[in-house]
């Protein structure tokens, strides 16, 4: 391990234009749970639907109330901070080392720590919007109301601007992603299965010299990649500053 630690070292002090693809690995040192592992939100039904299905658009358009009880209990932790992996990231932007953060989080914490360069594939819960006049309204207004929450100014109901299931991604999030990962030298994929499309295929823009994936559980990216880290992005991220400070 100690020697994967120092290549990836190294490649994060030779490169210029490094992006940053992660997903909900990236965030569990927050304390928000993550979706697909054996114990991760998507492990269990509520009230006899999959969680796949509540978050669908065709859900929040029919079951609009029930979808915020989900929505409030399991997908918004508004005490979440910025950990290690975010803070390391932030320096990286300020070194002007990193090309970009690709993110498919919905949690709002690479801008939290103070990172620019960040394309929310699938959205934020910390920007609602009304569905009628598109006023836009802060996480707060969320969770200060009860069941479905209503625009001040038309009365319409307010949607979380998070990608639901069956919506497309935003267009031009897409594109700036993927303007980015194309001109990147190293590409460090973190925290994410891949299992999610079209988001995992947004790796096959990459044409830089190193790949890395550092996850617990193996991706569809291992084959490809130039280095494969078997572990918590969290713990890889302690070890490589930790190489760092020893080091000078």
């Amino acid at each position: 391990m100690d020697d994967k630690i120092m290549q990836l070292k190294d490649w994060v002090a030779g490169s210029d234009n490094i992006v940053f693809f992660g997903g909900a690995g990236v965030s569990t040192a927050s304390g928000i749970p993550d979706f697909r592992s054996s114990d991760g939100i998507y492990a269990d039904e509520y009230d006899g639907r999959s969680p796949e299905e509540i978050l669908s658009a065709m859900y929040f358009a029919l079951n609009t109330e029930k979808f915020y009880d989900f929505y409030r209990s399991f997908m918004l932790h508004p005490d979440a901070k910025p950990n290690v992996v975010h803070k390391w990231l932030y320096e990286l932007e300020a070194e002007d080392k990193l090309r970009g953060i690709v993110t498919q989080n919905i949690d709002g914490l690479h801008k939290a720590a103070g990172n620019k360069r960040v394309y929310e594939l699938h959205g934020s819960v910390h920007e609602n919007y009304c569905v009628d006049c598109e006023a836009s309204y802060p996480l707060e207004k969320i969770i200060e109301s009860e069941g479905v929450p209503h625009c001040d100014k038309c009365g319409g109901i307010i949607k979380p601007w998070v990608v639901l299931y069956g919506e497309a991604l935003d267009k031009y999030t897409c594109i700036g992603a993927c303007r980015e990962i194309s001109g990147a030298d190293t590409m460090i994929v973190a925290g994410t299965s891949l299992a999610v499309e079209p988001a995992a295929s947004f790796l096959e823009h990459f044409e830089g010299k190193n790949l890395i994936v550092i996850n617990n559980e193996p991706t569809p990216a291992d084959d490809k990649a130039n280095l494969v880290i078997r572990g918590d992005v969290e713990d890889v991220i302690k070890q490589l500053i930790e190489m760092e400070v020893k080091n000078g």
